[in-house]
């Protein structure tokens, strides 16, 4: 129990990084900025082309651009590596504070005759994907004007530029060949000791130029205007209106302008990036987010009201010798004293459900956590990811404490089951993850994870994982023997015909509907970080509405179980479970109706992708509630029963 001190430097602390979390967790602590000299090289590095069309990225070199000498990727984090970041060395150079009007790369030319690489680079563009490069840690972007955004939010910034202009009707495919660079740089002032000057801005304007004319008129010293040529369109064969021959090969140039910003500081230059969206969004999450927590609020009071009163009454009644009216006959919760601490039917598999549930808790604390502090920003490519899968992996003991606890209680002490609680949930998740790495490697995408790393996540999991749940097992079987507060019967008492609203398959789906809708709105920017290729970075607003989620499953379980003992009902350890568990069910649904109204994907193996990573999404997630769930009306149930006086 928590002193009174404690338990406020804890509430502070959660609080502390809560807050913090929606501003400053843009930068990895302890990184420090690069400091360039003038006339210092730059290095611009290219990363995985990717589309939303699709969702699948592809290798940049994939297509027929101009390649370096060494294309060799650079190391990656295991995360970097599952989400398909594929960062390589290109020809594109610059150094600081040094203009570029126009420089040739290369001209690059088919080496089969039948055009497969045009014909490729052609479907690329029609699918409209993006290529993304990187200068000083910054992704390239491209800047609109939003005409419906206030003077200070006007313009936002969009990752990547557009391989081309897709065709359209009688217009050709266009490939963007030009591409203008806008670095823009400051020269740290106020009592701040540099060097040199720090880059806080990437960005990039397009251009689709005829090969003839960048040829001959692409020079560092020539005033080169792109804008005022024609485009260099992509013909697979004659084109017999216009007399266009089939395009035999594309040249690549690039520009570079340097502009002074002294208004962005270093520390904030990730701003424009997380920032720059529709006002409106932006109102909208705000709203949600404020809404939800009142309402689930305003739910928790109107519950708790509601439970206590009721559970005050029952106590009144049952445990008062003088009321003749439960002198007559037991009714109500307490009828079935005698067989709510009954083992449940399959308790292994119940053991493992909820030691799994509780090792993907622990791991989602501690991950929204360390986020908050601002460890697994934005910035750090793939951090989440690795931060989110070496979690889990250490928080096998947890899972398997549990896992032993819950078997000893339920007399179903055996060693396979806390085997099974490290195999089953993570194999079906690996095994289906195993088909389509498979399906990604015959379509030679960048999220294609090398054998050798898989083999080495197969190591992770088995001498890792597995290990500590054996040893989180071991602890929890040594521990004592979980004694409820009152014993059960020898004879089951049979369970009366149950009212339409307390079946099962009207009671659970509708419970984990509550925990949902307080939570769906900010599922749906997690869904677009994911699924759109947009950065995720508000986590204090996160960790708030996880505890939301964490209270509403709770409170909708507790309720759902009250009334189904209420109506003497006994068999209450799965439906606890399941309860929350269905959140997971409206999870899924949700991603449907997500798939039809906000997301374009228009190739059969992307909608696969996309539903299957959902699907096991969705499975994960609602374990992970059914574990709340549960416990939260074990403790309840523990509770008013302990206090129950019978004879």
């Amino acid at each position: 129990i928590l002193t009174k001190p404690l338990f406020m430097r804890t509430v502070l602390i959660f609080l502390l990084c809560v807050f913090t979390g929606q501003g400053v967790a843009f930068y990895l602590p302890g990184v420090a900025p690069h400091e360039y000299e003038a006339g210092e090289n730059v290095t611009i590095k290219v990363n995985s082309i990717k589309s939303t069309k699709t969702a699948i990225p592809y290798d940049y070199y994939s297509l027929f651009f101009c390649r370096p000498t060494d294309t060799k990727m650079e190391p990656e984090s295991l995360g970097e590596i599952l989400w398909g970041d594929n960062i390589k060395p290109s020809r594109y150079g610059a150094r600081m504070l040094q203009d570029i009007s126009c420089a040739k790369i290369c001209t690059t030319t088919p080496k089969d005759e039948k055009k497969h690489q045009v014909r490729k680079l052609k479907m690329r563009i029609d699918q409209e994907y993006r290529g993304h490069l990187i200068l000083d840690n910054l992704p390239v972007a491209e800047v609109f004007i939003w005409e419906h955004g206030s003077s200070k939010d006007s313009l936002y910034y969009r990752r990547g530029y557009p391989l081309g202009v897709p065709a359209n009707g009688s217009t050709p495919t266009l490939v963007n060949n030009h591409l203008h660079f806008t670095v823009k740089y400051h020269k740290p002032q106020n009592g701040v000791k540099a060097n040199g000057y720090r880059i806080v801005g990437f960005n990039v304007f397009p251009y689709s130029v005829d090969s003839g004319y960048i040829k001959d008129q692409c020079k560092p010293d020539n005033e080169w205007e792109p804008w005022r040529h024609p485009p260099q369109p992509l013909y697979l064969k004659t084109n017999k209106p216009s007399g266009e021959q089939p395009t035999h090969s594309v040249t690549w140039s690039y520009s570079v302008k340097w502009e002074e910003e002294p208004n962005v500081a270093w520390s904030s230059r990730w701003d424009h990036y997380l920032h720059s969206a529709d006002s409106a969004d932006a109102k909208i999450h705000w709203f949600s987010i404020t809404n939800s927590l009142l309402v689930v609020l305003f739910l928790s009071a109107m519950c708790a009201t509601i439970l206590l009163r009721s559970l005050h009454k029952d106590f009144n009644r049952y445990n008062n010798p003088d009321n003749e009216y439960e002198s007559q006959e037991e009714t109500g919760w307490k009828l079935v004293h005698g067989d709510v601490f009954r083992e449940p039917s399959h308790p292994s598999a119940l053991a493992m459900y909820v030691g799994t549930g509780s090792q993907c808790f622990g791991m989602a604390i501690i991950t929204i956590f360390f986020a908050c502090l601002g460890f697994l920003s934005p910035a750090n490519r793939g951090s989440l990811m690795t931060a989110m899968l070496i979690l889990f992996v250490l928080m096998g003991s947890v899972g398997g404490y549990v896992t032993a606890r819950l078997a000893r209680m339920f007399h179903e002490v055996s060693w396979f089951t806390v085997f099974c609680t490290g195999v089953c949930v993570p194999g079906t998740v690996f095994g289906i993850f195993f088909v389509l790495n498979i399906v990604m490697h015959i379509k030679q995408a960048a999220n294609a994870v090398p054998f050798f790393t898989f083999f080495g996540l197969i190591g992770l999991w088995f001498c890792v994982s597995v290990p500590l749940v054996f040893l989180g097992g071991l602890f929890g079987y040594k521990q004592p023997t979980v004694e409820h507060p009152l014993r059960v019967n020898n004879i089951e008492r049979p369970i009366p015909e149950q009212p339409w609203f307390l079946q099962s398959y009207i009671v659970i789906p509708l419970a984990g509907l509550v925990p949902f809708m307080a939570a769906f709105i900010e599922i749906s920017f997690i869904l677009s970080s994911l699924w759109l290729n947009k950065f995720y970075y508000v986590f204090g607003f996160f960790a708030i509405v996880f505890f939301i989620l964490v209270v509403t499953c709770v409170e909708t379980a507790v309720v759902g179980t009250y009334f189904q003992l209420c109506f003497e009902d006994h068999h209450w350890w799965w439906r606890s479970f399941l309860l929350s568990a269905s959140c997971g069910l409206w999870l899924f649904l949700y991603s449907l109706y997500y798939f039809f109204t906000t997301l374009r994907l228009t190739t059969f193996w992307g909608v696969v992708l996309y539903f299957a990573y959902m699907a096991l999404g969705s499975y994960v997630f609602g374990i992970m509630t059914g574990s709340i769930g549960f416990w939260g009306v074990f403790f309840f149930v523990r509770k008013i029963y302990s206090v129950l006086k019978v004879d």
